[in-house]
């Protein structure tokens, strides 16, 4: 029983983390569906806009993903240093990715909208979560969601 405590009291933050961008998604759609009565198209565009939003945000999850077995491994073995080190990898992969997303944001951003046919509600929305997204993972600013 021991055991499962231990797995679970180390599991629980990344299943939390895991939950967090889906449900931001949810909370804004929730927030449409009460916009007027114009809410289905809301909920369309903002839909289209947490698909876009989502597709790029989860292709970089594989830092946080491959990363967390490695530094497991070497924490299991005592290797605090190791640890260390796959800490400091991972988060300047995390900043060059990041870095390559802002400037592609914009060429990345239109594309997808072309590709899906989103509107000017879509871009707003999919504009302001993604320059927000910096500052929801890290909890470093608040953002105005339009």
């Amino acid at each position: 029983m021991n055991m499962n405590r231990e797995i679970l009291r180390i599991a629980l933050p990344n299943i939390v983390s895991n939950i967090t961008v889906p449900l931001m998604g949810i909370v804004s759609t929730a927030i449409a569906g009460h916009w007027g009565a114009d809410s289905a198209a809301t909920i369309g565009a903002l839909a289209i806009g947490v698909s876009i939003f989502n597709f790029i945000y989860w292709n970089c999850s594989f830092v946080r993903m491959g990363t967390s077995g490695l530094t497991a491994q070497a924490f299991g073995a005592g290797n605090f240093r190791e640890c260390t080190n796959m800490l400091v990898r991972a988060m300047v992969v995390a900043a060059g990715m990041g870095l390559l997303m802002l400037a592609l944001q914009y060429p990345l951003g239109e594309l997808a909208l072309w590709g899906l046919n989103g509107n000017e509600m879509t871009r707003e929305y999919f504009y302001a979560r993604a320059s927000c997204s910096s500052g929801s993972t890290a909890g470093s600013r608040v953002c105005r969601m339009p």
